[in-house]
């Protein structure tokens, strides 16, 4: 087991970083070119991406930071607990596909709102919606900025929080100048190139993983139980979530965040809408579904194949801890050259991910609550595009603090509380919407708010942020919720309020909205229609 790991020249791997920066940046700048001030241009890219490409963008926004660090540095500490990360995250993609891709693009425009809102009344519904998506990009915010202090800080020989913290400071800034020049057409671009990368590399480092030990991926599994602490228990179910009944039920928690939950993630619903038609948003989905799983199995063997090579004491011992598993994999197996170069991967990763998270969190700001509540539908699309920018700087800005106090969290684990926020909030409003003839606008804001509200209790007043040692504030306590992620209790609740809503609260009297919200959602007929009452 090698516990001291060659991270190699800080100048080196800054100049690759570098590189990479400035090749993303380029690409952003000339998409700009062609890029106008309409909102269609500046949210959707003008819905003009094929499936395959859209495809490839919807995995570079959905493989963060998250799936290339934290759920490849779980499986190393954890195995086959870790693995439920990569199970769960690709299970969600069939959610998705099944239940929300192609009525959401049929029956919207530029975000999640546009759907929630067609049949219901458009200011309580389109505020509330603006509120979620907020919080659940703020979240996700924090897991990927969380994860660059790490990877930067492991790259340049960095100690100390302060010096990580000034990291998650450039990482927003750069994300605030990614979307400010290039909006969702530059990002998109910036996905793709950045999945290919992801993936290519992932796949590099299981070849040389496998040379690295002289075998497939039964000789892995066989090197990592030999040095993983707990043995042959890294194969089985039950290393952190089999311990007590408390824990099984966590494990219960995690995979309904993990499965629910993409389906009510903002930055992944409005993907559906940079594409011309719902058949397009659907074959996008088995492109983002292939490349996904091939991902996710690469990380089965990146997992192991770290504990295996680099050991468990080494990578928890790492800035960044479990995070660093891979990158401490890819200095074993290719050199400190190599670890550089994945680095700068794992890097763009982040910066594409809080790219297109700002985007739909400032789109949903200047779209819902700019136009169709404070305006009345009368803003002009230069006017909204110029508040999603003023709202971009704010969100970067709150992004960086909060992503410094979440410093050194597991990312995986940081983003299915995101996860668990948008399955409470998002996902039971967007299935009631589509599929329930008697969902009114009190059910959909009861569902809302209340979903939201349970679900960021219980994660303040739970072990993930108080009250033991891998907290997020572990000198203080004041957790009462035993469980650390919330879905369990949130979920049900987001869907049982939204029944409860419905039935106390008065009907719409939109009859012929929902209707028309019905037939549209199951054939696409009048999708060119603007959607305003």
């Amino acid at each position: 087991m090698n516990q001291n790991v060659d991270t190699g020249n800080p100048i080196l791997n800054i100049s690759i970083f570098a590189i990479f920066i400035v090749a993303t940046l380029t690409v952003v700048i000339r998409t700009t070119r062609k890029t106008s001030q309409k909102g269609s241009d500046f949210y959707t890219g003008g819905a003009a991406f094929s499936g395959w490409q859209n495809g490839l963008a919807i995995s570079g926004d959905y493989l963060s930071a998250a799936a290339f660090l934290g759920v490849t540095g779980a499986i190393a500490m954890y195995g086959y607990d870790g693995f439920i990360y990569s199970i769960g995250f690709l299970i969600a993609l069939l959610v998705a596909l099944v239940l929300v891709a192609e009525p959401l693009r049929n029956t919207g425009r530029f975000t999640m709102a546009d759907v929630l809102s067609f049949r219901l009344k458009q200011r309580p519904v389109r505020t509330a919606a603006a509120i979620t998506t907020l919080a659940v990009s703020l979240f996700y915010l924090i897991a990927q900025m969380a994860g660059a202090g790490g990877l930067v800080a492991l790259l340049l020989g960095l100690e100390g929080k302060a010096a990580q913290a000034a990291v998650v400071a450039i990482v927003g800034i750069l994300m605030i100048v990614y979307v400010l020049v290039g909006g969702m057409k530059g990002t998109t671009y910036v996905q793709m190139i950045k999945a290919v990368l992801l993936v290519g590399g992932s796949a590099i480092i299981t070849l040389l993983t496998f040379v690295a030990i002289q075998g497939g991926f039964q000789a892995t599994l066989e090197a990592a139980v030999s040095q993983h602490p707990r043995g042959e228990e890294i194969l089985g179910p039950g290393l952190r979530y089999g311990a007590n009944t408390l824990t099984k039920l966590d494990f219960m928690s995690l995979a309904i965040a993990c499965v629910m939950g993409t389906a009510g993630l903002p930055h992944v619903l409005m993907r559906f809408y940079t594409v011309p038609s719902a058949r397009v948003a659907r074959r996008s989905m088995t492109w983002t579904i292939a490349i996904v799983a091939l991902f996710f199995l690469l990380t089965v063997v990146m997992g192991y194949g770290a504990t295996a090579l680099v050991g468990t004491e080494a990578i928890q011992n790492a800035p960044g801890g479990s995070n660093s598993a891979v990158l401490l994999l890819a200095a074993r197996v290719g050199g400190s050259f190599f670890m550089a170069v994945i680095s700068a991967i794992g890097f763009a990763t982040i910066l594409a991910v809080v790219a297109g998270l700002t985007i739909s969190a400032s789109a949903s700001v200047a779209h819902d609550l700019y136009n169709s509540v404070l305006r009345h539908g009368k803003a002009t699309e230069e006017e909204q595009v110029r508040v999603s920018r003023i709202t971009v700087v704010v969100i970067g800005i709150a992004s960086i603090f909060l992503g410094i106090g979440a410093m050194g969290q597991n990312i995986a684990f940081l983003v299915t509380l995101a996860l668990a926020i948008a399955a409470s909030a998002n996902l039971p409003t967007i299935i009631y919407s589509l599929y329930w003839r008697k969902f009114n606008t009190t059910g959909a804001l009861f569902s809302m708010y209340g979903g939201l509200l349970t679900a960021i209790i219980l994660i303040v007043f739970s072990p993930a942020v108080s009250g033991v040692p891998t907290a997020m504030l572990p000198n203080l306590n004041f957790a009462w919720f035993p469980l650390t992620n919330p879905a369990l209790i949130s979920v049900p609740a987001g869907f049982l309020l939204g029944i409860i809503g419905s039935k106390i609260g008065k009907p719409d009297n939109l009859d012929d909205l929902a209707a028309e919200m019905e037939v549209r959602s199951l054939t696409g007929a009048g999708v060119a229609k603007a959607i305003s009452h």
